[in-house]
């Protein structure tokens, strides 16, 4: 029956992305069976470290009715009930409604990447990133047939790489995986210390850069700090330039 509930609320997600006339805040709002629930308990069982951030209640209504996902489902509970999730001392930016420690709301970072206007449906979600200036995009139809999987922007390939996986899916990916394996080759000596005092809105960018032969050994190139909205537009860019 969870399992039928998860993959059920999964495709009211999709769904309500199409949905051409926007709800209204307590339409989205579901009290009878909110998503946050189950997601706690995921929390709370969860092998790596997860930091739930604050969530401001006007911002996160804000960023619900921006969104139009209803709290019944993960994303939907995570966006109205935290300013996001930080995972692996800040490692992983699940994105919710913003806070001090990730200052950046879930819908607005998507628009004008995926989509021009709230309300549209998403060609695709960038719903997460990582220090390592590596992006998490739920597909919205323009990686894929596959519809409502998780895909990821690699730095190190600058290739959108399918990882099958729904968003829940993906949250217990980020709760329970086995993240140095995942990240073997890409965390440098000290990674944790640094990484832990990042910005949400910063990555880590490379030179020379880790998808070339010289950046391959993640403890030989160079690294500075810089606005992750600076490394994904580098990111477009240079895919641009490669698969011309």
């Amino acid at each position: 029956m969870k399992l039928f509930s998860t993959i059920s609320l999964s495709l009211f997600t999709l769904l309500s992305f199409s949905q051409a006339k926007m709800k209204t805040v307590n339409e989205l709002i579901n009290d009878k069976d909110p998503g946050w629930k189950l997601v706690k308990e995921w929390i709370g069982a969860a092998k790596n470290k997860v930091e739930i951030l604050p969530a401001d209640p006007q911002k996160a209504k804000d960023a619900l009715y921006k969104i139009q996902v209803t709290t019944a489902s993960p994303m939907g509970a995570i966006v109205y009930m935290t300013g996001g999730l930080l995972i692996d001392n800040g490692w992983i930016r699940i994105l919710g409604s913003g806070s001090t420690k990730l200052n950046r709301a879930l819908p607005d970072w998507n628009k004008g990447k995926s989509f021009a206007e709230f309300g549209e449906a998403p060609a695709f979600l960038l719903v997460a990133d990582d220090a390592l200036g590596g992006f998490y995009l739920l597909n919205g139809g323009a990686l894929g047939t596959d519809l409502g999987k998780i895909y990821y922007f690699s730095p190190d390939s600058l290739d959108f790489e399918p990882l099958d996986i729904t968003y829940t899916e993906f949250l217990q990916f980020c709760f329970n995986n086995d993240l140095d394996k995942f990240y073997a080759g890409s965390r440098w000596k000290n990674w944790k210390q640094e990484v832990s005092i990042l910005e949400g809105d910063k990555v880590y960018n490379f030179y020379p850069f880790l998808w070339t032969e010289e950046g391959k050994d993640i403890d030989k190139v160079s690294r500075k700090v810089i606005p992750v909205e600076e490394q994904y537009s580098l990111n477009i860019d240079l895919r641009k330039q490669l698969t011309k």
